[in-house]
């Protein structure tokens, strides 16, 4: 299908208004079924239906904002295309004409329609990058000032062990924007890829990509240490009822502009949301010959078993995704496959609106979800705005684990998370959750330790305690980070509106 481009809309009469800008391709290329999949255990998205009624009662344009901030860790293939700008003039001139035809917004996914048929495309920009559009002044003022800085300063802030295991073009402030493929073939991305690089010219210039895709079956929807991942994800009110135990949080945790974001923005700024982009590297041979060493011991349990535990209990949850305070011994792969028990727990006991912060037996304190999803550890209502949500949209890249990795227990070959996250604040989000709480040894409360699995100490070793439930006493101190930093970059999604009206004019 030919698309038509702006200009021709504007000669239309249409205008480019959010909806407009798709609207006017007509018909939409429309699949019989979706690019994205919905493992079992994933909160399922709401039908197109459902979604437009909540929306508009909520305020929320689903036409305006960009697909890939609400839908989470669903795409089997992606390619994140990170540029600098070459040629502001002609950059813009080619932002709308090219690439914002392209874009995808939430409603085009969950009606499974996209300009393109068979990618679903999204962009996302610096804070140079927008200084490089010459958007500046109160204009360029999104009052976040992570964003603001850049990552690469924010290094501290997250104990990265400085730059040393970064990615080179990740170090500076030199990439001024991202584009992000998605589809369910690496055949799709690469037809839309090359012929928008053919249409961009030298406007722009490559300086990194990275590639990411879903594990092979059976582990769809599973990270490389083997959980499944994603399914603590937050639901946005305005956008789809919640399933037991989800958390439901105001459009403006996410969304610029909407409720529940209190802080000063420029009036393009609305229905955009930050997007936090971190290369982990996971050393998985490593992980598992820990686990190996180092298994519960207690009556019941194999050798492997006891290994299985004590990942379990690292993570917060079995591979299969079910809970350890749900099922603290063994897996449970039809609850993690359950998505109306999967996340129906607080920590707390039955009736109990507070965690019993001194029992550990079910869960440590230290566990990778308990740490960066307290529930009721914190004795707040389970959907305050303080509990600092963001939605987690990554995907894992990297091959398999080789046989001669696991006969040597090395890493050989980089795999790991294509780690991307939606906030209205970083300052509130991700690096929250990453400094105070992953990273601070007394969270909850003293002794605790670090995230055994994202806790950073800048490269020294990380504390852990609370992982052996028949021995409290018993700590650990991890000498290797089993997911290391190669750094990133702070972004900006803006709605397809500010696309269309500031950032190409």
């Amino acid at each position: 299908m030919k698309l038509h481009t702006l200009a021709t809309f504007i000669s239309l009469g249409l205008g480019v208004s959010a909806t407009g800008i798709h609207d006017a391709i007509s018909p939409h290329a429309k699949r019989a079924t979706s690019i994205l999949f919905n493992p079992p255990g994933f909160p399922p998205l709401p039908s197109p239906g459902e979604a437009q009624t909540k929306s508009a009662a909520a305020g929320l344009n689903l036409n305006d904002i960009q697909g890939d901030i609400l839908i989470g860790m669903r795409k089997p293939v992606e390619l994140f295309f990170f540029f600098g700008i070459s040629n502001t003039a002609a950059f813009k001139s080619k932002l709308k004409r090219e690439i914002l035809p392209l874009v995808t917004s939430t409603l085009q996914i969950l009606n499974n329609d996209t300009a393109a048929a068979s990618t679903l495309v999204n962009i996302a920009f610096s804070h140079t990058g927008l200084v490089a559009l010459n958007v500046t002044g109160d204009a360029n003022n999104l009052n976040d000032p992570p964003f603001a800085a850049g990552q690469v300063n924010d290094v501290k802030n997250l104990s990265d062990p400085g730059t040393t295991n970064w990615v080179p073009q990740f170090v500076g402030t030199n990439i001024h924007g991202v584009i992000l493929f998605g589809s369910d073939t690496e055949d799709s991305i690469n037809s839309t890829l090359a012929s928008l690089q053919s249409k961009l010219g030298n406007s722009i210039s490559e300086i990194y990509s990275l590639r990411g895709a879903m594990r092979p079956p059976p582990n769809m929807g599973h990270e490389h240490f083997g959980f499944l991942d994603g399914i603590s994800n937050p639901t946005i009110n305005g956008f789809q009822g919640p399933k037991p135990g989800q958390a439901v949080v105001p459009a403006g945790e996410i969304i610029v502009g909407q409720h529940g974001d209190n802080v000063t923005r420029p009036a393009w700024a609305k229905d955009g949301s930050f997007l936090v982009f971190r290369q982990l590297k996971q050393l998985v041979p490593e992980f598992n010959k820990f686990l190996a060493d180092n298994p519960i011991v207690e009556p019941g349990l194999t050798q492997e078993q006891g290994s299985d535990l004590l990942g379990a209990r690292m993570v917060g949850r079995w591979k299969s995704g079910a809970p350890v305070v749900l099922s603290p011994m063994f897996d449970d792969p039809a609850l993690g496959a359950d998505d109306n028990r999967n996340n129906n727990f607080t920590f707390a006991e039955p009736g109990q609106s507070q965690s019993n912060l001194t029992d550990q037996s079910k869960c440590p304190l230290s566990a990778h979800i308990r740490k960066t999803r307290p529930r009721a550890d914190l004795g707040l209502p389970e959907n305050s705005t303080s509990f600092h949500h963001i939605v987690r949209a990554g995907i894992p890249y990297g091959p398999e684990v080789t046989p001669d990795e696991t006969s040597s227990n090395t890493t050989e070959i980089e795999r790991g998370l294509a780690f991307v996250a939606y906030q209205s604040n970083i300052m509130n989000g991700f690096q929250f959750l990453q400094e105070f709480w992953a990273n601070n040894q007394k969270f909850i409360q003293r002794g605790v330790g670090f995230d055994p699995i994202i806790g950073a100490a800048g490269g020294a070793e990380r504390p852990v305690n609370g992982l052996d439930p028949t021995g409290p006493v018993r700590n650990f101190t991890l000498s290797t980070d089993f997911v290391v930093s190669r750094g990133g970059e702070y972004f900006f999604a803006p709605s397809l509106s500010a696309i269309a009206h500031t950032l190409s004019v």
